[in-house]
């Protein structure tokens, strides 16, 4: 019988030079799997708890207290488990932790070890680790929301909103899809160098330019895709990651510095709509606060037949609070990120809650991201149909893509979801 034998971590690093987790597990077959675990910079208040060592090692943001839980705590609970159970596994991860965020063994090492589990398990039987996860079910190659203007949290520039990103849909593979976000990415750099403006990126890889406002970038990139050769609204479509719960100040209005605005919820969607008339957006992601529940309802009333309304920071990929949002009509999709809830088992049933209930799922990275490319497996196991993971740009997002090129190839034939976004 295989079983658990042998866990350890060490402290790596990730894509902005902070330490992060990475869990190895061996199986007594001799499998073994790695993984590394992200961070994120735009947090929800109600994520699961990231364990930092708030030492004087790397200003504070060291994760050797989670690296010693998983080697003296994780690593004997688990010793000589089955590890093909893998809600068994993340449960006896989360009773130990004992509370609801894992606020003890940090959800940097809950969830490094649940991922290596899963992937030791898909190595001992010689199966991909989507088709382990997914089963013979994992047939749809996600449509990208590629991030390819940075503001926000993710860069050092003007721009209010964290991620404009673009959603190529009128393509049959996803290996077209990523050829034209690569040749736009590349025309929207001329673009903003030919108007004397700087083209380095932001966390996610997208450019990062100081701009006027928080229209500008949505000029840009519309100019960008006609320059490549493809039509707006057609073969793509655009995308915002506001990020709002930054925005926020300390009346509970929505502060947009570039623009030197203060606006209530109303008053913001209201722009939102503006834009959503001017442009071919798709999908607006946590376009308000984490906490403006009321706010979220109106914005859901006005655009949530016409635009993908995504909750980030608003349901941190939680059962418990997707499903207050369900009850209440907030919203219409999910950003699943996984180490917002800190182990796969609680990151599969809220995707299976949303998919059940209509919520459309987006798999997404973290600003601080690895080489690790297990969510490109994971979207595909679940059938989220779409990913978000950064730009054509940086290692740590490309190795992704990458990664979906080769599911790609060996699914053969895959359902690609390009009818996933709102026709407009």
């Amino acid at each position: 019988m295989v079983l658990i034998d042998d866990i350890y971590a060490i402290e790596v690093m990730d894509s902005r030079g902070n330490p992060t987790v990475q869990a190895t597990v061996v199986l007594n077959d001799g499998s073994e799997g790695v993984a590394i675990c992200p961070s994120g910079a735009s947090t929800g208040k109600r994520e699961a708890v990231e364990l930092r060592d708030g030492d004087k090692r790397y200003a504070g943001k060291g994760v050797l207290s989670a690296v010693d839980n998983i080697n003296n705590i994780i690593a004997p609970l688990l010793d000589g488990h089955n590890p093909f159970n893998q809600i068994y596994i993340d449960r006896l991860l989360q009773k130990e932790d004992g509370s609801e965020n894992y606020s003890n063994l940090g959800a940097n090492a809950s969830l490094a070890v649940s991922m290596a589990v899963a992937r030791a398990s898909a190595n001992s039987l010689g199966v991909p680790l989507y088709r382990y996860l997914g089963g013979a079910n994992a047939m749809t190659m996600p449509v990208g929301m590629f991030n390819i203007i940075n503001g926000g949290e993710h860069a050092n520039n003007s721009v209010d909103f964290q991620e404009y990103m673009i959603i190529p849909t009128n393509f049959e593979t996803f290996a077209l899809s990523l050829r034209a976000v690569s040749e736009i990415y590349n025309e929207l750099k001329k673009i903003i160098d030919g108007m004397g403006m700087t083209t380095a990126v932001g966390d996610e890889g997208g450019f990062a330019p100081n701009l006027k406002s928080n229209e500008e970038p949505l000029e840009l990139i519309t100019k960008a895709i006609v320059d490549a050769g493809y039509e707006p609204g057609k073969d793509i479509f655009l995308a915002l990651d506001v990020a709002a719960s930054e925005l926020v100040d300390d009346d509970g209005k929505y502060l947009l510095k570039s623009e030197n605005k203060t606006l209530s919820s109303a008053e913001l969607v209201e722009y939102y709509k503006n834009l959503c008339d001017k442009y071919p957006i798709v999908s607006i992601e946590d376009g308000l606060g984490e906490d403006d529940w009321d706010g979220w309802s109106y914005l859901t009333e006005q655009l949530g037949d016409k635009v993908q309304l995504v909750g980030d920071d608003l349901f941190v990929t939680n059962t418990k609070i997707l499903q207050q949002g369900i009850d209440k009509s907030i919203a219409n999709s999910i950003l699943i990120k996984p180490n917002q809830i800190g182990d796969l088992s609680q990151t599969m049933a809220t995707v299976r809650l949303a998919q059940r209930s209509g919520y459309r799922c987006v798999m997404s990275h973290r600003s601080g991201e690895s080489e690790d490319t297990f969510i490109a497996d994971f979207a595909v196991a679940l059938n989220c149909g779409q990913i978000k993971t950064g730009s054509t740009a940086r290692s740590d997002r490309i190795a992704k893509y990458n990664r979906l090129l080769n599911i790609e190839h060996e699914i053969g034939y895959s359902e690609y979801t390009q009818n996933m976004v709102y026709e407009r």
